[in-house]
């Protein structure tokens, strides 16, 4: 049975309302393809987004960062925020310069979010996080210490008052513009890897292990390409 979202004050798309998407499948899809997102928040009237990276769990996303910088120390006062992730599909090349566009998918949601404060969940959440990135990570180095620990700060959002916004396919041209001797289409995006590049101080001999090849490979495939080894 397909879950959606409720449409609530925040998340109910006044813009193009047919690109809108309250499929929870579709926002986790679009969540679990991408890695960097931008929370918007406010501190003493003035407006702030920062980039960071994140991972999702379930109906939660999570993103961590210093304990003592003072996005997250603000965060965990438990203010609003405003979580964003865009995926850059293609140009959309029209005819006329008014229907230009960009395909593309993103995902907007509105809450307030919470440290994760339980020193055995923090660690289990920065475990998921490595291993999104590539599984069997965790597993070949060194955890956090205590010390790591205490300077680390995970933030969690319950997924709640979210909505997806898509855009795809050719350009929307009048009829009239067709009649142009102008090229139109589409100019696709893709996110692509390259090969590994050692770590100057890299001890001789050591080379990525297989395990890790498998785990790019397999996120990379959700929205981009993967260049030979």
């Amino acid at each position: 049975m397909t879950q959606t979202y409720t449409r609530k004050t925040y998340n109910r798309l006044k813009r193009a309302p047919g690109r809108a998407s309250y499929d929870e499948a579709i926002v986790h899809q679009i969540l679990d393809a991408n890695l960097i997102c931008h929370v918007g928040y406010e501190i003493d009237g003035q407006p702030f987004v920062t980039p960071t990276s994140f991972w999702r769990e379930e109906n939660r996303v999570y993103w961590h960062g210093a304990a003592a910088g003072r996005m997250l120390k603000h965060q965990k006062a438990g203010v609003k925020v405003c979580f964003t992730v865009s995926q850059l599909d293609g140009l959309v090349m029209a005819r006329s310069a008014f229907h230009h566009s960009l395909n593309y998918q993103s995902v907007m949601a509105f809450g307030t979010a919470y440290p994760v404060v339980d020193r055995t969940e923090k660690n289990r959440q920065l475990e998921l996080f490595m291993d999104r990135l590539a599984p069997g990570r965790w597993d070949e180095v060194r955890p956090p210490n205590a010390r790591e620990l205490r300077l680390t700060t995970v933030m969690e959002l319950v997924l709640d008052d979210v909505v997806a916004k898509v855009r795809n396919g050719p350009p929307v041209d009048n009829d009239e513009d067709h009649l142009l001797d102008c090229w139109a289409g589409i100019i696709p995006f893709h996110t692509a890897t390259g090969a590994p590049m050692d770590d100057p101080q890299l001890r001789a001999g050591i080379l990525p292990a297989a395990n890790l090849r498998q785990g790019i490979v397999s996120l990379v495939r959700k929205f981009g390409r993967v260049m030979p080894w």
